[in-house]
């Protein structure tokens, strides 16, 4: 298992590379970016005092040079006007948008991400694991139609609508304001008791929203794949010796089934990142999505790529978890892993 997961670590070095190449290649796509906006928006209002700072500006960040060595310079492999001083470097870039480095545009926004992901992501399946089994166990039941009904629902109902009406509600009923993610007076305070218990508390609303979907998705995949199983000859076997039925629903067909549910958590975390987008805005939560999109609006394009490459990483350590969960869920694949280290 150690070589194994040594080896996809080696494996995810150059596929980042790959995709660090991509994102700043599509970034790099429409005509222009942030400096050369900024100059045609002064030389059409007649300002040019400002300009020189902005064609120093793009001398001082490599924005002058060819694309591959533009590229180079901000992962780091290539020295810019101050050195290797990129991505690898730990120098995440400069948001000309925002006037300050990148890592102090995110550094707030990163953690309370990867909290209301985490928090989203354990919601999808605490709620879709029982209630797919139960759907597929219980087929054309009542249960069943009220299940699949609220999936369909859950599909169509667009999140950022579903934010809405939370946000009507709560304060129509309970005269509360469910936005943001923790109380005004703990925004820019240290972390303490009362800040954590606050966020717990604001989580609650922007984690159902998200997840709603995911959730329904889920749903309809675990029932479609465990009525497939429980339909299969050795099923049939095992009842017909007397096997009785929550051995036979959790021995084999559960764990067969739970292979694309559990293969689903690296696809899941950059859904989730790209359709919080506009939830983020509507609910007011500060995480990287309203940033993302301010930055693609702007054309900031180290705030952007680093957005980018961070969702990427996280897409590939949830496919490494999903990879080892399946190694141990299905004997099969953990045999496989091991004969090809």
């Amino acid at each position: 298992m150690f070589v194994y997961i040594l080896r996809r670590v080696l494996t995810m070095i150059p596929t980042l590379f790959v995709i660090s190449l991509l994102i700043f290649f599509i970034i790099e796509l429409p005509a222009g970016d942030y400096i050369s906006n900024q100059i045609a928006m002064l030389r059409s209002t007649g300002e040019a005092s400002s300009i020189a700072k902005l064609e120093f500006l793009r001398s001082e960040f490599a924005m002058d040079r060819p694309f591959f060595e533009r590229y180079l310079v901000w992962i780091g492999a290539w020295p810019g006007p101050h050195g290797f001083d990129g991505l690898l470097q730990g120098n995440w870039g400069w948001s000309f948008e925002f006037e300050k480095p990148v890592s102090e545009v995110v550094g707030p926004t990163l953690p309370l991400t990867l909290i209301l992901n985490a928090a989203t992501i354990l919601f999808v399946y605490v709620v879709s694991f029982p209630i797919g089994i139960y759907s597929a166990t219980r087929q054309y039941s009542w249960g069943d139609y009220g299940f699949t009904l609220l999936g369909y629902l859950g599909l169509a109902t667009p999140n950022f609508l579903l934010g809405l009406i939370l946000l009507y509600f709560f304060n129509q009923w309970f005269g509360l304001s469910i936005g943001g993610l923790m109380d005004p007076k703990y925004i820019g305070q240290p972390w303490s008791m009362d800040k954590t218990m606050s966020v717990m508390a604001h989580l609650i609303v922007p984690t159902i929203v998200i997840g709603t979907s995911g959730t329904a998705a889920m749903i309809r995949r675990l029932r479609a794949n465990l009525l497939d199983e429980l339909h299969k000859q050795y099923v049939t076997t095992a009842r017909a010796k007397g096997l009785s039925e929550g051995k036979a629903l959790v021995k084999y067909p559960l764990r067969m089934a739970l292979n694309p549910f559990i293969s689903d958590i690296g696809n899941l975390i950059p859904s989730l990142v790209s359709g919080s987008v506009i939830v983020s805005v509507v609910l007011n939560l500060p995480t990287v999505g309203p940033v993302l999109l301010s930055a693609l609006q702007s054309q900031d394009q180290f705030l952007a790529g680093f957005i980018l490459l961070f969702v990427a990483v996280l897409t590939l350590l949830g496919m490494l978890v999903s990879d080892l969960l399946l190694a141990v869920l299905d004997p099969r694949i953990r045999l496989g892993g091991r004969a090809g280290a």
